[in-house]
């Protein structure tokens, strides 16, 4: 794979083989960006865990403090007083089988989050097919299964990311904007890692965190000690 210039001088200026404590990680993302537009700091954590396994799954959500930087468009499920609380709180888009009709009939994702009330979940499982593929399809322990959809929503668009393991073990999650700066990027990069932390499951053994990643959209990966965290 060829790569950019701008790409170039900034991988010269990390050590590939360091593990960098988290300050100085942060601030070396926000020292060689050097793409013009806000590039998007991307946090990737390999685990000692086999995702094929259900007791050794890692999934969760977190309000992130400063949120990720990147509007978030929710769609709702909802029917009655549920929808109005939805709208309300400012959902993008909100019903039931018209939103159905219209992500099956003419293939509609102009949204980032899928929200619904527990009643709806047999409606809502008609889009297994098209939504499970994507990862937009709501679940409870994400808390996008919920009664309480005017709270979903307020988290959702303050900063609400959810984290998984994909099929090699590894969470990739946003956790800001290089505009941030080292300190707010710090403090989200702290509240997700402490929640993959928390969330380690009992079958897990072994090395919990293999490696820990950050990087901005267009410029190298930063590897990142988590010992302080582990301790």
């Amino acid at each position: 794979m060829r790569r950019g210039k701008k790409y170039i001088e900034s991988a010269k200026q990390v050590d590939r083989l360091t593990q960098y404590d988290s300050d100085e990680a942060f601030k070396l993302i926000t020292d060689i960006s050097k793409a013009n537009f806000d590039e998007t700091v991307e946090l990737h954590v390999k685990l000692g865990v086999d995702s094929r396994h259900a007791d050794q799954q890692v999934r969760g959500a977190v309000v992130l403090p400063h949120g990720t930087g990147k509007k978030v468009r929710v769609l709702v499920f909802a029917k009655n007083e549920k929808a109005k609380e939805a709208e309300d709180a400012g959902a993008d888009f909100v019903g039931a089988e018209d939103l159905v009709a219209k992500i099956q009939g003419e293939n509609f994702f102009d949204f980032d989050v899928v929200v619904a009330t527990p009643d709806m979940m047999g409606l809502v499982g008609r889009l297994g097919k098209v939504l499970g593929p994507k990862g937009l399809m709501p679940n409870p322990k994400a808390g996008t299964v919920t009664m309480d959809v005017a709270r979903a929503v307020n988290e959702l668009k303050a900063g609400k990311i959810e984290y998984r393991l994909d099929k090699t073990n590894i969470i990739h999650c946003p956790i800001g904007k290089v505009s941030f700066g080292p300190e707010k990027l710090i403090e989200n990069f702290e509240t997700l890692i402490g929640a993959i932390i928390k969330a380690k499951p009992a079958a897990a053994k072994g090395q919990y965190i293999r490696s820990c990643v950050i990087a901005s959209t267009m410029g190298p990966g930063i590897k990142v000690s988590t010992a302080k965290y582990l301790a």
